[in-house]
């Protein structure tokens, strides 16, 4: 099933994972779903002392704890026209399902195509995401450092070109380990038993630092580099430490030989993908637990190589305003996880905004990918 997917990825060489277009789908009925609520004040701030997300206010942040609370979108200042022409962009693209929330709360969810709440759908790319954030949580944990060279952990590197390539590289994609469309699209697609073997076994193109590459084998390497750190598999330590937290029911797909999948592979539902972007809009707390270090989410979420300033650490970004450049460091700019056909979750902190979206990659008829809905997230949808 696995090489399956990873073989669904060939029709992105070209254009990565983010806005790819395949040809358009009729959709099935729509329908919008409410859920029963709690909504708890945070039991604290996060460790520097910042409130959780640009624009809330601490002492009366939402979490879906246990489950999503809703609310009018005029009583969290959303425009519901502007919300219904999201979802119609969303629905006319073949959608699975769109999910919206402002402050920790839902404001407007929608599912196509039989699927509801609790379906769950492979995210691709998106999964980087969630690797970057167990990455900051092993660091935080001490396993790991990310300015060491990944060499520490993987033997095979050591006395080798790769022996200077650090987990900051890898998280960058500045590694310089080797690339190619056939490769990483292909010939890793159906690497079993051991795909991780196969990316280590990839030799060194570059010097580190050198070259930015979206390089899914040398992303593939972070398994390897969690697993050795933390002496624990990487879907359990996703799972003890950032999954079971937040009431996420995701799973990480694992290849024949049991490696857990750390560039794509993560099975969720909309709402799931949304509890993540609200982790990461609140940099990194969940109510009052902080479960990745603000510092760590700053970091990822912005600027992490001068090769490609609209990348973080397996994050991409965007500007305070699609007119800006990407990641202006004075001001809170926009980011996003984005997978293969038009998977996304987009965090906007100036407004409090997580736009979540699911779809089968063969189903995306376009009109409604990040590049194209962001004009509206900035401009439109939020009226105060």
């Amino acid at each position: 099933m696995v090489a399956l997917l990873c073989a669904l990825a060939l029709v992105a060489t070209a254009c990565g994972d983010d806005d790819g277009a395949a040809p358009p789908t009729t959709t099935t009925t729509t329908t919008t779903t409410e859920s029963t609520s709690t909504t708890v004040d945070p039991a604290g701030d996060p460790d520097d002392g910042a409130g959780p997300g640009e624009g809330s206010d601490p002492d009366d942040a939402s979490w879906p704890v246990p489950e999503w609370s809703t609310i009018d979108p005029a009583a969290a200042g959303v425009d519901a026209e502007t919300l219904d022409e999201l979802a119609a962009r969303a629905e006319s693209a073949g959608s699975d399902c769109l999910v919206v929330s402002r402050d920790g709360q839902l404001v407007g969810e929608w599912y196509w195509n039989g699927t509801g709440p609790d379906s769950e759908r492979e995210s691709f790319s998106v999964t980087k995401s969630i690797t970057s954030i167990l990455v900051g949580i092993a660091q935080d944990q001490g396993h790991l450092d990310i300015d060491q060279p990944a060499s520490d952990y993987i033997d095979e590197w050591v006395g080798t070109p790769s022996e200077d390539v650090t987990i900051r590289n890898l998280l960058s994609n500045d590694s310089g380990r080797f690339h190619s469309p056939e490769s990483d699209y292909a010939q890793m697609a159906f690497a079993e038993p051991d795909k991780t073997a196969y990316a280590i076994g990839l030799g060194q193109a570059h010097e580190p630092g050198t070259v930015w590459v979206y390089n899914n084998a040398a992303i593939q390497v972070l398994e390897a580099v969690l697993e050795r750190a933390t002496g624990t598999g990487v879907g359990d330590f996703a799972e003890e430490y950032l999954f079971d937290p937040m009431g996420m029911d995701t799973t990480i797909s694992t290849d024949q030989a049991g490696n857990t999948l750390t560039f794509m592979g993560a099975q969720m539902s909309c709402r799931d993908l949304t509890r993540f972007g609200l982790l990461s809009l609140r940099r990194g707390e969940w109510q009052g637990e902080q479960i990745v270090p603000a510092a760590f989410v700053d970091e990822a979420t912005r600027p992490s190589t001068e090769l490609n300033n609209g990348y973080g650490h397996l994050w991409w970004l965007y500007g305070t305003h699609p007119d800006d450049a990407a990641g202006d460091e004075t001001d809170s700019s926009a980011y996003a996880a984005l997978g293969l056909g038009g998977q996304y979750m987009v965090v906007v902190p100036e407004h409090d905004l997580v736009v979540s979206r699911l779809v089968q990659p063969e189903a995306d008829g376009g009109g409604a990918s990040v590049t194209e809905i962001l004009p509206i997230l900035f401009d439109d949808l939020v009226v105060d």
